[in-house]
């Protein structure tokens, strides 16, 4: 083998830093997630959905923006929609401008349900996520988090 070309298979170690950073997010995820469902009725779909028509104009979007915005297959997302809704948590109608697209809307009880767990979300990342890392390590997770957003071709946060 030549020395001069660089390794194309992974080593051991990089390896091992792989599965360290697949099961940690994991580990976190589930866990965040857990801790959504028990201190606020939402689960972790609902809350990326909810999180998503909050923060779009007239807490609306059409449901294959929604789709693409928090990266779920269009199936998935109409499947869920279907709980959510009844539960009374997002509405949707037939887009006025598009005979094809469907409008899904938070509703006023969604919302609230947003805000109320919100709250005990927050908590649970500053407890299990930020208060494990100095601000040097959250600077270096950022740094990291954008050059593989970067490397994916993900639309990154603007630079400050």
């Amino acid at each position: 083998m030549n020395e001069d070309r660089p390794r194309r298979a992974p080593t051991r170690e990089q390896l091992r830093i792989w599965r360290d950073y697949i099961e940690t997010a994991e580990v976190l995820r589930t866990r965040l997630g857990s801790r959504l469902q028990s201190e606020s009725e939402l689960s972790a779909g609902d809350y990326q959905v909810l999180l998503a028509l909050t923060e779009a104009e007239d807490r609306t979007l059409r449901s294959s923006e929604l789709a693409d915005l928090i990266g779920w297959e269009r199936s998935r997302l109409s499947h869920h929609l279907g709980r959510m809704e009844r539960r009374g948590l997002i509405s949707r109608q037939a887009c006025a401008d598009d005979v094809h697209g469907i409008d899904v809307i938070a509703t006023d009880a969604g919302s609230a349900a947003f805000r109320a767990g919100s709250v005990p979300h927050l908590r649970a990342v500053r407890e299990l996520f930020l208060d494990a890392l100095t601000p040097a390590q959250l600077n270096e997770v950022d740094d990291v988090t954008r050059a593989l957003r970067r490397h994916l071709g993900l639309e990154s946060a603007p630079e400050e």
